[in-house]
């Protein structure tokens, strides 16, 4: 009977652990695939540039910091910008 509450404690406390990490998404970095770009289509201003970054970073919600070539920082919504890798694909204007 003391082995099946050590036990149980045991488990408790293990679940104490591990549910934080599985429920607060830990930034994803746990559970998540890591994916690599090297370029981002963004838009400033009224107008969308193609930049060369070294370094990507994603916050919960639709941020993402872009860490560009030159060392300048950006601070850019998901809703404005494209990572990506190689070339974009033209898409038609449409009217």
């Amino acid at each position: 009977m003391r082995l099946k509450k050590k036990i149980i404690c045991l488990l408790m406390c293990l679940m104490l652990v591990v549910a934080p990490l599985l429920f607060t998404g830990c930034n994803k970095q746990i559970f998540d695939f890591k994916y690599t770009f090297n370029k981002a289509y963004c838009k400033i201003g009224d107008t969308w540039v193609d930049l060369e970054i070294s370094k990507w970073k994603d916050y919960d919600g639709e941020q993402l910091q872009l860490i560009l070539k030159d060392g300048t920082v950006l601070l850019v919504s998901t809703n404005y910008c494209i990572l990506y890798n190689g070339t974009l694909p033209k898409v038609a204007d449409h009217e």
